[in-house]
């Protein structure tokens, strides 16, 4: 089973990861816009991206792998090009949605996180 956390803000991200521990998973974590009143990101590439990357965590990620949901903030907040998001050398974003395996060099980012061969080998690839 993947375990599933969901985290909004920088703030609260950086505590997060700082207590978090993955009893040795595999930490995968997307970078994603917040949600509007209507359940949906307010960035229409990653509400397309939504349905690829959901049937992939649940198909290929590995068994006990731990996979992180973070909202980087609505759209002002995100096009900030201070944004600590985008500024943070373990994240440095340049785009949403970005897929990362934490402090791996697994990376997907913008248009990939749509692809499902892409997603497949994400989730496949060994740290």
């Amino acid at each position: 089973m993947v375990h599933k956390h969901h985290v909004a803000g920088y703030d609260a991200f950086v505590a997060f990861m700082k207590d978090f521990n993955g009893n040795g998973g595999a930490i995968n974590i997307l970078f994603t816009g917040a949600k509007l009143e209507n359940g949906l990101s307010w960035c229409g590439d990653c509400v397309d991206a939504a349905p690829f990357i959901e049937k992939a965590v649940e198909t290929n990620a590995p068994e006990n792998s731990h996979f992180i949901y973070v909202d980087v903030g609505d759209r002002p907040t995100w096009k900030d090009m201070n944004n600590p998001f985008r500024k943070d050398t373990n994240t440095h974003l340049s785009v949403i949605p970005t897929m990362i395996r934490w402090k791996q060099p697994q990376r997907l980012e913008g248009e990939q996180c749509g692809k499902a061969d892409l997603l497949e080998l994400f989730f496949s690839e060994d740290d």
